[in-house]
This record gives C-alpha cells, structure tokens and sequence, in this order.
C-alpha cells in the first residue's frame, strides 16, 4: 500500500494529472494510487495558492480559469491565506474559529503567524508549506505537513480545536459551555441564565446555541406579527383581501377595514349595507311632522298629513250623520255570533252567550265552544280510550276487549271461543295465543297456522338416524339397509344380522360362514401342493426328502379373516404376527408379499420378535382384499418362513 501511495504521489507532482490510466492490476493498489494523487495534487494547488496570496495580495489566477478543479483549490488557500494575514495585521488571534474546514484553517493559521514572525514558516507549527510550493520542481515522496497538529481531524474536541504545542486546548462555539471533561459542549439555557432580551409581553425560548422571543398573545384579527415580534395592521384594502363590492370604495381601519358606497341617495332615502336606497319613513320620527287632529301616511321619499275621523271603539258605530259612536245589536238576526243553539244576550258594545251542556263560552273568540272532556277529565272518564263529540263524548275499547254494560269499562273477549287457531288456543288478557303439538312448529307468517317441523331437516337431523330419516306429519322414522341390517329396539340405530348365526346364509357345507357389517361371505380354501391340512385354517408343509425347492417354502400357512368399516381411524392396528414360543435370541422380519398395489398397508416391528400390519390411509369403497404376509424367524443360525392369508372384508359405514 505504502508503494502504491508513492506512485499516486509521482503523478501529482509529474504530470499533475490523476486522470491518468493507473497499471497495477490490483484493485486495492488502483483505489491508493487514485487517493494519495488527489490528495497530493491538493496541496499542490494550496501552495500555490499561498504563494499567490503572498507574492501580489490578490487571489486572480493569470490564466483566469475559475471553473476547474485546480482554480478552486488555489483560489481557497488564497482567499485563507490573505484571511489569515488580515488578522494578523489586525493584532487578532491566529486561532482560526469559523467552521470553514481543517485545511482552511490551517492555511489560515499559517499565514497569520508568518505575519507575526516575519520569518518563513517554522515546521513544528504548520509543515514545510515553503516546500509544497516548490514541490512542481521537485520528484519523490513529500511527507504530510500537517502531520504532527494533534488538532487534525478535530482532534479529542467535540467543537474547536487549538495546539497550543504544548497542551491540546478545547472552547465552543458561541451559546455553547464547555463540560467539566473540557472536551465536550453543552447548550446554555440563556433563558434560565438570564442572558436573553425578551420585551415584556414575550417569551424565552431556547434554542440550540442562542433563543428566541415568542409572544405571548396572538396579534387578533386584522394585526400580522412581524419579525420584530410587534403587531403590525393589515391592510385590507391594499393587500385585496377585503369583500368589498364593486358599487363601494374600500377604506382601512385599524385591524379591519369599511366599505364606503360610491352612489349617493337623495332626500328622503338612506343607503343600507349593500348599498341601496331606502325610503325614510318620517312618520315614524321622534318629532311628529303633522299637528295635531291629523294622521302622518308615509309616501316614497316623503309623507302627507290627513286629517282625523271620529273612531269608534269595539261594539260600536257612528251613526248616519257621522257625528256620534251608537251600539251595536250583535244578536240581531240573522247573525249567530253564539253558534247555532245557542242563546245570545247583547249588551252596550258588546254581547254574552248563554251556552248549553257540553260547552263554554269563549271570552276571545266570544262563542260557544265545544267542552273537551277527554282532556279535561284524562282517564276519569273511560277504562281505555276516550273520544270527544261535539257536547259529549263516548268511550271505546282497544282490540281484544268489548266494552261493558256500564259504556265506560272494558272486558276481555275470549277469543279462543272462535277456534282462531288451527290445533290448540290458550285466552289471555286482551289477546290469545296459539300453540302447536309435538312435532309441529308456529307459522311465523299467520301465527296460527301449525306446520309439520322436518326433523330430518334439522341441523341435529343427521345424528337422530344412524342410517337414513324419513320425515313424516308430525315426527319422523329411521330406516336401514334393504339387507344385513334390522332397525334396533331404540327405533333410530341399525343392528347388523348376523347371517351366520341366524341361518339365513347360502353357503355349502364344504364353506364356512363369516359375518361382516351388513353381510356374509362364504369362506372355504385348500392347501397348496407340499401342504396338509393341520387346523381349520392352517396348513403344514410336507417333509421334505429329495426336493430342492421343499425347504424354501413356508414351514406353515395360516388364514385369517378381518372385517371393519371404511370410516375406520387411520392409522390402525389390524393384525399383529410372532413366534407362539419365542425363545432368547429370536429376531424376525416382517414383509408384505401380496394384495397391497394400492398401499393400504404397511408392516412395523414392535420388538424383537414381533411385528404388526396398520392400515395406514383408507379405503374409500367397500371392497375385498387378500393380504399375504411373510414372517422370516431367525433362531440359532436358522432362518424359518410363515405365511399368514388375511381375507380382508371393508363394509360399507352407516
């Protein structure tokens, strides 16, 4: 790495180019040699730069190429260098604060304390920069010069950094205060501190390194918060944020605005709101506008006086010179003002009504009017509902009751006397109810009509029957299978005929019954050649003598018979095969020989000498199936072979 670093530095300083095809063949040397060039044309650049900022005090580079990569550089460590030796000049610190970079910062310092010393730049502060500057008349390798600041990188300080030389010395940035580590910076709450200057009225917030003022209040409506914190009136009208319409002139106020009408109304109108002209109505003003004797009439934009008539009040007229009020006979035929019925008294300037039973005269109205009495007696009157008549009133009663004798109160009616239901009716108070008998359910479109309930429809219908249901009026029957099964004493299960036992089987005398779910199968078999008959269902193989094949056949052959339904649980046990007397030592081998194309069925060993057959999946459809299954007996180095023929018989599951 430390070669390929020097080959990237000979480039920079040869052909100032790092574009330049690089001939390593290692991808990790290529990533090097491209980094040290770039870094050592850097500096290249900033030296000169320096000596530009040095030699005319200004940063204008003579070929005036701004825009590429080595005018950037060289115009940075310049604009650096002649900040540095500003503040010298200035009797500044050379301690570089502004976070502007590592690099500017030192160019910064360096310039800064060649002002100082007006001698070249010593290389235990800022590295040989003299040298960089003469670097492009140079060849070999260059050594970082600012290797030795402890301040590279930001050093140990969380914020600024300064070698003193002796000491590495941390400060912060301001608003910030430098924690008891003297490494690390934390905020200063000036609003805690005091250190803020909040007006009356505002609020201290504190920020990150400083604060601010906020207010305490909204402006309001009409008001805008500048940046000084101060309300500030909006200008409606110049802003265009008003509602003016285009008939008004729109004028500001403080915090709101007016809208001042162009069109002007003439004497006796007033402008409204919007703008329009109402007429003034001056009879309505304080200071009356007609003498007295005469009556103010409001016309458009004025008025006009007339002059008064003699009034008479209620109950009166004038008479036919107009002179004088006489009464008025208001019972006078053919006016009624009583109603019909009814007897009228007049009176001067007015009248009375002497009403019959059932009304009461109306002082306003001044007639006879119809008495309430089912609102002015509420369930006094009647036992259930109440209605008024023109003087009286009569009572009724609600549905389910008659009213009594009395016309008053109501009796409940026995409804169930009808047969209003179609099987059984019980009376209750105001109504009735219907009820079905067993096995039949409530119409829930009439509520008296009894419908047959399908048991066998029902959601529990397929566990009443354990073979078929059969709904019928009013309950149900269970049947089973046309044969092999008769209907169990409980009258819902299906008891399985035992064929064999009852004798209604057709097998011959030479075969023997087997009973299976439902049926019968008629069993018989003979020995193979080799073989006698030992047992019901056994065979024994003949002594062997001179036959080769003899002692590679099966010592024994034993039939067996199983029956099960086809919803049997798999897995399942069905057959289990060993030794009859095992002895110490015994192992054995358990294998399927025949009858399971399908694999229904599969062997497991249990023990040394013992083994079963399992249904493993299973049988979908009753069917017939002949197992052969091999037992190899390893005793004492001799190897014995027993067959088992499992007649298998799968029945069909209720």
């Amino acid at each position: 790495m430390e070669a390929c670093c020097a080959d990237g530095h000979r480039m920079a300083t040869q052909h100032r180019d790092c574009s330049l095809p690089y001939t390593s063949e290692s991808k990790e040397c290529r990533m090097v040699q491209e980094q040290c060039c770039h870094s050592q044309l850097e500096e290249l650049h900033c030296a000169t730069g320096i000596n530009l900022a040095n030699e005319q005090d200004s940063c204008a580079t003579p070929h005036g190429d701004n825009a590429s990569l080595e005018a950037t550089f060289v115009k940075r460590c310049c604009h650096c260098c002649l900040l540095g030796r500003a503040a010298q000049a200035a009797g500044q610190s050379c301690e570089y604060t502004l976070m502007v970079g590592y690099q500017c910062g030192l160019v910064f310092r360096a310039c800064c304390v060649k002002g100082q010393e007006t001698a070249d730049f010593a290389p235990s502060d800022i590295g040989d920069i003299q040298e960089a500057a003469k670097i492009s008349e140079m060849e070999g390798e260059q050594e970082d010069p600012y290797l030795n600041d402890r301040c590279r990188g930001g050093g140990p300080c969380r914020q600024q950094c300064r070698d003193t030389g002796d000491e590495v010395v941390c400060s912060c940035f301001v608003g910030y205060q430098l924690l008891p580590d003297s490494v690390s910076c934390e905020d200063i709450n000036e609003c805690v501190m005091g250190e803020h200057n909040c007006r009356l009225g505002e609020s201290c917030v504190n920020t990150a390194g400083s604060f601010r003022c906020q207010r305490d209040s909204s402006c309001g409506t009409g008001y805008e918060l500048t940046e000084d914190n101060d309300c500030k009136d909006i200008d409606e009208c110049e802003s265009g944020i008003h509602n003016c319409l285009p008939d008004f002139i729109c004028q500001n106020t403080l915090g709101s605005f007016r809208c001042r009408p162009k069109l002007q109304c003439k004497n006796g109108f007033i402008q409204d709101a919007l703008g329009n002209c109402i007429d003034i109505n001056e009879c309505l003003s304080i200071s009356a506008p007609c003498p007295v004797g005469q009556t103010c009439i409001n016309t458009e934009g004025s008025y006009t006086c007339q002059k008064n008539v003699p009034n008479c009040g209620r109950g009166y007229h004038l008479n036919e010179e107009g002179t004088r009020c006489v009464d008025v006979d208001e019972c006078a035929a053919p006016a009624e003002p009583c109603g019909p019925g009814h007897l009228c008294m007049n009176s001067p300037g007015s009248f009375r009504c002497e009403c019959k039973a059932g009304y009461y005269f109306d002082g306003i109205s001044r007639t006879c009017v119809d008495i309430n009495e089912c609102r002015r007696y509420p369930g006094r009157l009647c036992g259930h509902k109440c209605e008024n008549t023109p003087g009286s009133y009569f009572c009724s009663c609600t549905v389910g009751f008659r009213l009594s004798a009395d016309g008053r109160s109501c009796e409940d009616v026995n409804e169930c006397s009808s047969n209003p239901c179609s099987q059984e009716c019980a009376n209750v108070y105001g109504s009735y109810q219907c009820y079905c008998r067993r096995g039949y359910q409530l119409s829930d479109v009439d509520g008296v009509t009894c419908e047959d309930i399908d048991e066998c429809a029902l959601p529990t219908g397929g566990h009443i029957c354990s073979y078929r249901c059969v709904n019928i009026a009013g309950s149900f029957q269970c049947s089973c299978p046309p044969s092999g099964y008769r209907l169990a004493p409980n009258g819902r299960n299906c008891q399985d005929i035992d064929e064999c036992v009852t004798g209604i089987h057709n097998c011959s005398i030479n075969e023997t019954c087997f009973n299976i779910q439902g049926g019968f199968r008629c069993l018989a078999f003979e020995c193979p050649k080799n073989y006698r008959r030992s047992a019901d269902t056994r065979c024994e193989r003949l002594p062997c003598h001179e036959n080769q094949e003899c002692p590679k056949l099966p010592l024994r052959i034993t039939y067996y018979h199983l029956s099960f339904p086809t919803n049997i649980q798999v897995p399942a046990v069905v057959f289990r095969m060993g030794p009859s007397n095992a002895v110490p030592g015994d192992s054995m081998q358990l294998a399927i020989t025949g009858g399971n194309e399908e694999g229904f069925f599969t062997t497991r060993k249990v023990s040394h000498h013992s083994g079963v057959v399992a249904l493993t999946k299973p049988v979908p459809e009753p069917r017939d199936l002949l197992l052969t299954v091999k037992m190899d007996l390893y005793r004492q180095d001799t190897v014995s072979s027993f067959v088992a023929k499992l007649f298998i018989f799968v029945s069909a599951e209720l």
